[in-house]
């Protein structure tokens, strides 16, 4: 098995409006990204899924889309009630 394909870094768009998360997703595979953003939306109102294919990966895919935190369902409801942030705000060294 290779070595995963490492994304070079890119400054960051501004962020969404309050409330809001723009969620990006890199899968080996179209379906498996579906899948995460079908789970999303059950979650919470979101904005129409943006998909891309993922340089050197065959079948790779990249989604976007934008959840709304205001409006969320059960479970995340409750789980955003009872979250707490781990207050580092770090980047992680893969993120782009």
């Amino acid at each position: 098995m290779g070595r995963p394909e490492r994304l070079h870094p890119v400054e960051s768009p501004d962020p969404p409006p309050a409330g809001n998360v723009d969620v990006r997703l890199v899968a080996s595979s179209p379906e498996a990204a579906r899948q995460v953003a079908e789970v999303l939306r059950r979650c919470f109102a979101s904005s129409e899924q943006r998909s891309y294919p993922v340089g050197a990966v065959a079948g790779g895919t990249r989604l976007h889309l934008t959840v709304d935190t205001a409006r969320a369902a059960e479970p995340a409801r409750s789980w955003l009630v009872t979250s707490r942030s781990s207050g580092n705000g770090r980047t992680q060294t893969d993120e782009t």
